[in-house]
């Protein structure tokens, strides 16, 4: 079979077509995320493992500073709404099930999420951007 130029280019522009209705591609997906926790004169870390495919999202805390936390989440943005909840109350380790949809929008752009540990002093006592990669302290 011959393939005219016409022919290729009309396979590549469906290919790429493809692409972006799917979403991102497994080379921009981050399943290990972190950020650096601050705020209040208080400091720590969040780390995350995420697996979209099973809907399931990991996460262990480790802010030493913080005294009492009641609840962690993630928000859209900096200060912007709720997006998800780690458990019901603040636990410094934990799984739970999450929409693939969710965890996916989390993979790909990461920066675009903040986590918040709240205590019953203040809502967002220590919080962080999401990033790439594993939050050392």
């Amino acid at each position: 079979m011959t393939w005219k130029p016409s022919t290729l280019t009309a396979v590549a522009a469906a290919a790429l077509a493809l692409g972006a209705a799917t979403g991102a591609t497994a080379a921009t997906m981050h399943p290990q995320l972190g950020a650096h926790l601050s705020g209040m004169g208080e400091h720590g870390v969040v780390n995350l493992a995420l697996t979209s495919s099973s809907g399931k999202l990991c996460w262990t805390f480790d802010i030493p500073t913080v005294k009492s936390p009641t609840l962690a989440t993630i928000h859209t943005g900096a200060s912007g709404p709720i997006l998800l909840e780690f458990g019901m109350h603040y636990t410094k380790r934990g799984c739970e099930k999450e929409s693939a949809m969710t965890l996916e929008h989390l993979e790909a752009k990461p920066g675009s999420y903040s986590v918040w540990v709240n205590t019953a002093k203040h809502m967002g006592e220590v919080r962080g951007t999401l990033s790439v990669g594993m939050a050392h302290m």
